[in-house]
């Protein structure tokens, strides 16, 4: 068989190599969920072997879907990236499914069931666990795949992914409260688990160590991103017999915690204590005193993400696995020199 006729070849002739029927076929290349696994992953193997491409289009574009998957959709950034997702993906008449897979694996198998049956063209996945099984899943379903890691793990090497570069950006805050004046900073960690929470720690401590200053473990303290976390941590810091006159926190929302627990001990942020986010979320600006933080291209990652799915889905190639977007400091009122008490 020539190339082109390679190019060409028609379902009924993958019927016949597979040993099934043409509606069968039919009922994979449309996402049906009524085709027996292992009929199906003989049929795919064989339609991406020979390459086969529907007439009169491009490529096996099933759909005009992309999924967007969430761990939850509670936390403000996970807005910010469905805003730049939705950007390119309306731009290109292509809708977008958003969901949230939890830990629990009913929720995973009844999405990856749903996924099928709407045979999505690609699948953006903004997780911090994305499992060999999932994957293992996805490539079966020869479905692309692009992970956003604002809060992500480490992803497969194989898996395209979109982050930012989170240790320049602890840095940088780190820095900013250095060049101020600042000598002891405090530091509200994310989960220890996620290789962003990490990167922002080392920033922090690299910037710490370049400028000649001892580390002290007692001024790092636990967060998980949220609220919650980021008022316990700020009470913890505060409360220490020789507090830290600077905070720096690995997240806006627990940012906006160690504000409630600088007010809640008769101190004013800025004044007293000065504070730095990460994220840069739209709240960031109207908190009082507006946070100065590290933005983190929220929406331009969903954009990029976008983009990079609907061309691995075209069969394009990409330029990069693993692209980091730059993050920046955004200073406002909420950092000045040390106020000592």
């Amino acid at each position: 068989m020539s190339a082109d006729d390679e190019r060409r070849v028609t379902i009924t002739a993958i019927a016949r190599e597979a040993g099934v029927s043409v509606p069968t076929v039919s009922r994979v290349l449309n996402g049906r969920s009524d085709v027996a696994p292992d009929t199906r992953e003989r049929v795919e193997e064989l339609l991406r072997h020979h390459g086969y491409r529907r007439r009169g289009s491009r490529t096996v574009r099933r759909a005009d879907l992309v999924d967007l998957v969430f761990n939850d959709l509670d936390s403000p950034w996970a807005v910010e990236i469905i805003r730049g997702v939705e950007d390119v993906s309306h731009a290109a008449g292509v809708g977008t499914v958003v969901s949230a897979i939890h830990r629990e694996s009913s929720s995973t198998r009844q999405w990856l069931h749903n996924l099928r049956a709407r045979a999505s063209d690609g699948v953006i996945v903004v997780t911090s666990h994305l499992s060999p099984a999932v994957q293992a899943q996805l490539r079966r379903l020869n479905v692309p795949v692009v992970v956003v890691d604002p809060a992500a793990g480490v992803a497969a090497t194989d898996v395209p992914a979109i982050g930012a570069t989170n240790w320049t950006g602890g840095l940088a805050a780190t820095e900013h409260l250095l060049k101020l004046g600042h000598r002891r900073i405090g530091f509200v960690a994310g989960p220890p688990h996620l290789l962003c929470s990490r990167a922002r720690l080392d920033g922090y401590r690299a910037a710490l160590a370049a400028a000649g200053v001892a580390a002290d473990d007692r001024l790092v303290q636990p967060g998980d991103f949220y609220h919650a976390s980021g008022f316990t941590a700020g009470g913890a810091l505060l409360d220490l017999d020789d507090p830290p006159t600077a905070i720096f926190a690995a997240s806006d929302q627990m940012a906006f915690g160690v504000y409630e627990a600088v007010r809640r001990r008769g101190l004013r942020v800025c004044d007293d204590v000065s504070v730095v986010g990460f994220d840069d979320l739209p709240e960031a600006r109207w908190a009082s005193p507006p946070l100065t933080t590290v933005r983190q291209p929220l929406v331009e990652m969903g954009r990029l993400a976008a983009r990079t799915v609907l061309r691995l889905a075209q069969g394009e190639e990409i330029d990069s696995p693993r692209v980091e977007l730059a993050t920046e400091l955004v200073v406002r009122d909420s950092t000045a020199g040390p106020a000592y008490r």
